[in-house]
């Protein structure tokens, strides 16, 4: 037997844990496996590949990013514009269809997102012997409790509002963290109640800046000079429209703006001296923390396992503290789930 795996569209901790899981467990069968590079382009004539030996993923466990390379863009993309999904040329279908032919793999791993694993759907609809295992840090799949690289993501948040704290409390200002979730506020919502976040504001729930002035308002009455606001990426202004800095860039439009449109509202609305701050690409970096480097192991192992069960067309899951497959959607919070209604019951604001 010989398997293919690949990394397709952003990078997140616990990639490579993936990988070291896959080629370990592949190992203990006796099976061949090959990495093809930058995501399914590598599946294109003659093909961008290694071969993965358990000696060659020895001390990645601790690294971030992919030592295979990723793309969210290229010949593959099936998420364009806002969210649409993009069918792939036949052409290409083709060409990719007979690097694996020649190749002998005899299935392969996809380990993406919503957007590649939406790729690997129509794929395997075309008959395409393909396994998912969710990379988001997003953590916004439906299927699965946890995705690895949330965690991390987290962990980044919760930094960056323990330092922002300080600064605000000693200049009594309003700080603004703009974090990275596009659809799904997960982000947001852990790393803003762990960080000790007052206001935070996700996709999922409509806000309205004069109340999130308000609410700064009567902070300040009842002494307390300083605020901290986490805002999603994705969070929709009052019209429904979301912040981009960029509507062409080959794949979804590329979100940002929101933590600035945010502060500056607040400045005009209270009067209160507001700074932003946008985490960006320092959420995706790093090593990986314990959990994810862990979770991101048993989601390779599992996906070898469904290979040799013959599986095809599903995608690796965590629930209840156990590994499993299942079919995949996107995930979104709730709000009137039992997180957001804690962090109600703790006096955060969610601008509604």
């Amino acid at each position: 037997m010989k398997i293919g795996i690949l990394n397709s569209g952003g990078d997140c901790p616990g990639l490579n844990a993936v990988i070291h899981g896959v080629v370990g467990a592949a190992s203990e069968l006796g099976w061949e496996v090959i990495g093809f590079r930058d995501g399914f382009e590598g599946l294109l004539p003659p093909g961008d590949f290694i071969l993965l030996r358990p000696e060659d993923t020895v001390g990645i466990l601790k690294l971030g990013g992919t030592i295979l390379g990723t793309t969210n863009k290229g010949h593959f993309a099936a998420k364009i514009g806002g969210g649409d999904v993009s069918g792939i040329s036949k052409e290409i279908i083709g060409k990719a269809k007979r690097t694996m032919e020649q190749m002998g793999i005899g299935a392969l791993i996809v380990v993406g997102g919503d957007g590649s694993l939406t790729t690997g759907l129509q794929l395997f609809q075309l008959g395409w012997p393909i396994i998912g295992v969710p990379k988001t840090i997003d953590n916004d799949l439906q299927a699965t409790a946890m995705t690895f690289g949330f965690d991390s993501a987290v962990s980044s948040v919760v930094d960056g509002l323990d330092r922002l704290h300080t600064t605000a409390a000693s200049h009594k200002r309003v700080m603004v963290l703009e974090v990275m979730g596009r659809h799904a506020g997960w982000i947001a919502l852990w790393g803003g109640m762990a960080g000790g976040a007052n206001v935070i504001l996700l996709p999922e729930i409509p806000f309205e800046m004069e109340k999130v002035a308000r609410f700064i308002k009567a902070r300040e009455a009842a002494g307390c000079h300083s605020t901290l606001v986490v805002v999603a990426e994705g969070a929709r202004l009052p019209d429904g429209h979301v912040m981009s800095v960029d509507a062409n860039s080959g794949g979804e439009v590329r979100l940002g703006g929101m933590g600035e449109y945010v502060a500056h509202e607040i400045e005009k609305l209270t009067g209160k001296e507001t700074r932003a701050c946008t985490l960006g690409h320092l959420q995706r970096g790093g090593a990986p923390t314990s959990l994810d480097r862990i979770l991101g192991v048993r989601f390779g192992v599992m996906a070898v396992k469904l290979a040799a069960e013959g599986r095809f067309g599903r995608m690796v899951s965590y629930q209840s503290y156990h590994v499993d497959s299942v079919p995949h959607q996107l995930r979104l919070v709730d709000p009137d789930g039992e997180m957001v209604q804690a962090a109600r019951s703790i006096g955060i604001s969610f601008g509604d």
